[in-house]
């Protein structure tokens, strides 16, 4: 018998504040126009008072549990990908586990920016399919926003919050077919400094702001993802042509545009929610994987590809069949 993670559901939750680029054009040197034409953003949300990377993760949490139809207490392992924790310590994921009201659970958080959701999938999975886990809610959640230098146009206009869960659970089957076929992830220290955040406990004891070099990053982005796309097709024994959804991180339209062509993928198989959630780091792919979920288009047997790559450099691609 072959043991696998499927997918039992998915759930996403957003701020309830929605800022448009006109909004955001009042107080930043920028303009609707500049951000769309660069970045194919329209809006993002910010998170406001109450709400914080731990309520939208748990929020997200409680509607993938109810599409799975399970109790919290069924779960016995949170991963939750975060670059914008509640607090330095102890883990957010111990305060979705306390929201949950799950009494005892294994509950911890990864921290791989952009990409940390593909690195906290390919964890829960390999503790599933070695028995350590049974059934594990995998959470995408940020609050970005509180983290950007507002008086920095290049960046500040390209981040939302927002926060995406995944429920995946152990499955026996002879054929193995459903559940994830195949993940990969890879890191590069040596890129630090072209899109970090400028503060840290052990540095300067300040949380710190976003810093990126625009360029140089979508440069490592196009070549990266492609890479690893490629990488878990053959894992998988699968070509680009089996593949009926690509669920990427939603960085910005031009890399998404990018790696369709390198890969040469039809663009209407990608999943983009860029334009209406803006980049949410870690929250991007479960989220957008959400949204397909629920509006129909991803379906049971369907192939899907996860794919991210974020700040490190870290970067990383899942394969999965529904």
């Amino acid at each position: 018998m072959i043991r696998r993670s499927v997918v039992l559901g998915t759930g996403s939750a957003l701020p309830a504040r929605a800022v448009s680029n006109e909004e955001l054009a009042r107080t930043v040197d920028t303009s609707d126009a500049w951000i769309r034409e660069r970045t194919g953003i329209s809006t993002r949300h910010i998170a406001g008072e109450g709400e914080t990377t731990s309520t939208l993760a748990t929020e997200a949490a409680q509607k993938a549990l109810e599409m799975a139809g399970i109790a919290a207490s069924d779960i016995d392992l949170i991963i939750l990908a975060t670059a914008t924790p509640d607090q330095t310590f102890p883990a957010s994921a111990t305060r979705v586990q306390a929201a949950l009201g799950i009494d005892d659970c294994v509950a911890f958080d990864v921290a791989a920016v952009c990409s940390g959701f593909l690195y906290a999938v390919t964890v829960a999975d390999s503790m599933i399919r070695s028995g350590a886990a049974h059934r594990a809610l995998v959470i995408g959640a940020e609050t970005f926003t509180r983290i950007l230098d507002w008086e920095d146009r290049g960046t500040c206009v390209l981040f939302g919050d927002g926060a995406g869960a995944m429920i995946l659970a152990a499955e026996e089957s002879e054929t193995g077919e459903r559940g994830i076929l195949a993940a990969k992830l890879h890191a590069d220290g040596r890129h630090n400094q072209l899109l970090y955040v400028d503060g840290g406990p052990s540095t300067t004891g300040t949380v710190g702001k976003v810093r990126m070099k625009g360029q140089e990053v979508f440069r490592h982005a196009v070549t990266n993802l492609a890479s690893v796309l490629n990488e878990v097709l053959d894992e998988a024994g699968l070509t680009a042509a089996d593949i009926d959804w690509i669920v990427p991180h939603q960085a910005n339209i031009r890399i998404l545009d990018a790696t369709t062509r390198k890969l040469g993928l039809p663009a209407e198989r990608m999943v983009i929610t860029v334009d209406r959630h803006a980049n949410t780091s870690a929250a991007s792919v479960p989220l957008a994987f959400d949204v397909a979920v629920r509006d129909g288009r991803i379906n049971r047997g369907d192939v899907v590809v996860m794919e991210a790559m974020g700040g490190g450099f870290t970067w990383g691609a899942c394969l999965l069949r529904m």
